[in-house]
């Protein structure tokens, strides 16, 4: 018998698909960490010694301070997170239902309307935004003085860029799920609704929390549609507010390094911690139906 210690060795192939990978990876998180290090040194100094670590007298959070003294820091965060929240509870429940309709209910049409979910996939933002920001305008819910029409005239493109995604991944996923259960609870006295909320939703967590997480990330970095729709000051999210930070401060490294910090730090954090949900829910959903 083999011990429990026992090495496996691996062939020559994996070998080199491990070296390549975490090569991929430095590459990929080195520019990162090179951004977070500047940001804690003066902007005269970042030329000068870019490579080197903020600490002695490298070291300062000055670019910091500068931001949030000159930067409404909080509100762009309050308007990304009021903004990627709402979009995020939102595709995640009209997707649902729509991919429980898709999956479940056999009607007239259900093959074009779902194969034009798919085709909607291929057109990107750019092709759309110009009859989106005319509709808009029209409804007066675009560049206005009131806070909750802003926010809405950016949360609607959103919403529907998103759902076309999230209906694929959760249709595919509730396909899986045995027919049974869903019976013997209309059997007890369950609606359509009570179905859903009680036993698809349940069931189908890892997936729910995919379309979650991407919505969430995806309306979160999502400057395109800001640029159209976010032209006041106050109304700016966070990536706006980058946007805007690089026109003025172009020559501001420090500054510069300091607000995507404070931008992709959060994003980074939220990934770290929720990532197993992520991949779990792609790969069932990538598996079952």
């Amino acid at each position: 018998m083999k011990s429990s210690g026992t090495i496996y060795k691996k062939s020559p192939l994996q070998v080199l698909c491990y070296v390549f990978l975490s090569i991929w990876a430095m590459s990929t998180i080195y520019p990162i960490l090179w951004v977070i290090q500047n940001s804690f040194k003066a902007k005269d100094r970042i030329l000068a010694d870019s490579f080197a670590l903020p600490l002695g007298d490298l070291f300062t959070t000055a670019n910091y301070r500068k931001a949030f003294s000159n930067l409404d820091i909080a509100g762009a965060y309050k308007n990304s997170l009021f903004i990627s929240g709402v979009v995020c509870v939102t595709v995640v429940l009209l997707a649902g239902m729509a991919a429980y309709a898709f999956s479940r209910y056999h009607f007239k049409g259900v093959g074009i309307l779902y194969s034009l979910v798919v085709a909607s996939m291929m057109f990107p933002v750019y092709a759309t935004i110009i009859p989106v920001y005319s509709m808009e305008t029209a409804w007066g819910i675009t560049n206005t003085k009131s806070w909750i029409l802003t926010m809405l005239s950016v949360i609607l493109p959103q919403i529907a860029g998103n759902l076309a995604f999230a209906i694929i991944v959760l249709t595919g996923y509730i396909k899986g799920l045995p027919i049974e259960l869903e019976e013997a609870a209309y059997m007890e006295g369950c609606s359509a609704f009570g179905i859903f909320f009680r036993v698809i939703m349940p069931l189908t967590k890892p997936s729910f929390a995919t379309v979650a997480i991407f919505s969430f990330l995806w309306s979160y970095n999502d400057l395109f549609t800001q640029m159209f729709f976010l032209r006041r000051p106050e109304m700016r999210a966070i990536t706006r507010l980058l946007n805007e930070l690089t026109s003025q401060e172009g020559t501001n490294y420090g500054l510069m390094a300091a607000a995507v910090t404070l931008v992709v730090v959060p994003v980074i954090i939220v990934y770290i911690f929720l990532q197993k949900y992520i991949i779990k829910g792609m790969t069932a959903g990538a598996i079952k139906g």
